[in-house]
């Protein structure tokens, strides 16, 4: 799609900030983050409920003006559900125009079909104890290529079994990077290295860097 053509012209946001990509594998490289507001899902162990609503309604330009000012080339959008919002898309791509390098934080909810070339999707498929499992779309994994990855965030040993059979079944570390991120707060870290360990998965273990850094529930880090 143009970048010219088809732009809502505003977005709801509950922030815009630079901080350290806390995530991924993009993993302490500075970065933008545009955070949406809206979730269709209610996780239940969502450490961002405040996206739910409220926010401010901001124009494209000016969201673009503010990722200028802020300075790094590397922007994530996230939320909530980014993809909920219609002008997610033109967001990204008139990013994609400025030559940003772009990442979407996207749940394995929501159609990532229309998701522009050039954005590196990250995909958080939901284990049992999400509570919200049966809303993954497991078609999107058609739609992801080698750049994307593909993120779990696992309670318990239910969930950490039932996404290593998700990766072993699907053959998801030979096309992807694949992430396996502890709860925080609820399950030890050490816990989920000892498991990985013994089954000798090929995934990346990852803590939310931000957490470590600042208080875990500070915003805008």
């Amino acid at each position: 799609m143009s970048s010219s053509q088809e732009r809502p012209t505003r977005l709801k946001l509950i922030e815009l900030y630079a901080s350290v990509q806390g995530e991924s594998t993009h993993v302490g490289r500075p970065c933008t983050f545009i955070r949406l507001v809206g979730c269709h899902l209610r996780c239940t162990w969502c450490d961002s409920t405040y996206t739910f609503k409220g926010g401010d309604w901001w124009d494209l330009d000016q969201i673009m003006n503010q990722v200028a000012e802020l300075g790094p080339r590397l922007v994530e959008v996230t939320g909530g559900e980014p993809l909920l919002q219609k002008g997610c898309v033109p967001l990204m791509q008139a990013l994609l125009d400025a030559n940003y390098e772009v990442l979407l934080e996207t749940s394995g909810a929501s159609d990532v079909s229309t998701v522009p070339d050039g954005v590196q999707i990250i995909m958080d498929l939901k284990p049992p104890d999400s509570g919200e499992e049966s809303k993954n779309i497991w078609e999107n994994l058609e739609h992801l290529d080698s750049s994307d990855e593909i993120k779990f965030v696992i309670a318990s040993r239910r969930d950490y079994e039932w996404s290593r059979d998700v990766v072993l079944q699907r053959g998801l570390t030979a096309l992807h990077s694949v992430l396996f991120s502890p709860v925080w707060g609820q399950l030890e870290p050490r816990i989920l290295v000892d498991w990985i360990m013994e089954d000798g998965l090929d995934v990346r273990f990852q803590l939310q860097l931000h957490k470590v850094v600042w208080p875990a529930a500070e915003r805008g880090v």
